[in-house]
């Protein structure tokens, strides 16, 4: 019986040939990136720290935690509340609007920004996901990663359990049902409801 040797796998290719930015500065620019990079690792470690100093200090006294969400965010208004537990890539790329609620269990995946307007309504468990990976199966297999900024409008209510996906904006005063899962923008003064979420009539 012949030995089969098995040849060795190819390295991958060097997609930033070329590109002397880390890949902090690449996932910081909205471009492609590999999340390998120990500013990264850090800027998350804090993120998960001051996440769970929120959790504690709410279940203790859920009415005199804000400060600890305006130092986990990127900027908390005064007039907003943030219900525990709240889980981030990093927190510090979140921005949130005047008197905006947002329920309890929000994801928020911030690897790009995340705006919510003012005196918008979020529903418990609702997913803001920015980060996207390649449909290519190669370079998808090489951890190559990017992200879209995601923008909820003033006056936006989501229902529970709803989930914005990468690159989507949802226009002001617009009702998204629970459960649904937006993949494309929304207009202004509308209800939208399904999955994937379409709009059904004007507000």
């Amino acid at each position: 019986m012949n030995d089969v040797t098995s040849a060795a796998p190819a390295p991958p290719p060097d997609y930033f040939a070329g590109d002397p930015r880390t890949n902090h500065e690449r996932m910081l620019a909205g471009d492609l990136y590999i999340s390998d990079d120990p500013a990264i690792f850090e800027e998350q470690k804090k993120a998960v720290r001051l996440s769970a100093q929120f959790l504690a200090a709410y279940n203790e006294h859920p009415w005199n935690t804000q400060h600890l969400a305006r130092e986990l965010l990127g900027s908390l208004d005064e007039t907003a509340f943030v219900r525990a537990p709240i889980y981030v890539d990093y927190g510090s790329h979140i921005t949130v609007g005047p008197r905006t609620f947002i329920n309890m269990g929000l994801t928020a995946l911030d690897v790009a920004p995340i705006t919510i307007g003012a005196d918008c309504q979020i529903g418990p468990h609702v997913q803001l996901l920015t980060p996207t990976h390649p449909v290519a199966p190669q370079p998808r297999r090489d951890k190559l990663e990017a992200a879209k900024p995601i923008t909820i409008g003033d006056n936006v209510w989501l229902g529970g359990g709803v989930i914005v996906c990468p690159g989507v904006s949802i226009g002001d005063n617009s009702v998204v049902g629970a459960g649904s899962v937006v993949t494309r923008d929304i207009p202004a003064n509308s209800l939208a409801v399904g999955n994937p979420a379409r709009v059904i009539r004007s507000i």
